[in-house]
């Protein structure tokens, strides 16, 4: 396996670990510019070039796509500011999208962040369940643990 590393040294500025060949890294990100360039920057000089393969895609679109593909995720963390408490810890589907206010991204790009625990990406589901609900300042966090008795072996 190949592996790549990246330092942020003190002075901000990324140094590259990288084996020759890799000269990219790409970025799951949508549509928030500000952590764009935050991305861009930290990368400038490191020898790697950030893609956002995702960037501007229809993220109701992207986020049923995802569903219909077999992705499935829970809710880890939300900002109560934004989204009631209630949704933390929640399956991430169809009737999820159906009851996010209109304001919220269904593909958490404004800081609801999802946990992928099994997808067609994956060889084996991780079986996880949800644990305990933490609220620290304005968000609002759901642990996740692994399910006994369900721990594929392989």
């Amino acid at each position: 396996m190949l592996e790549c590393r990246l330092r942020v040294h003190h002075d901000g500025n990324v140094q590259s670990g990288c084996a020759t060949g890799i000269g990219y890294i790409a970025f799951g990100d949508l549509f928030l510019t500000d952590i764009r360039a935050y991305r861009e920057k930290q990368l400038e000089n490191s020898g790697l070039q950030p893609i956002f393969p995702a960037w501007g895609m229809p993220t109701r679109e992207l986020a049923r796509s995802m569903i219909k593909s077999g992705v499935r995720a829970k809710l880890t963390c939300i900002d109560s500011k934004l989204l009631a408490p209630k949704f933390v810890g929640r399956e991430f589907n169809e009737q999820l999208l159906s009851d996010l206010p209109p304001e919220i991204d269904p593909c958490g790009e404004n800081g609801e962040f999802p946990f992928v625990y099994a997808g067609p990406m994956f060889r084996h589901e991780l079986p996880v369940e949800v644990g305990e609900i933490v609220s620290r300042d304005h968000f609002v966090f759901a642990d996740l643990t692994l399910a006994q008795n369900k721990v594929n072996p392989d």
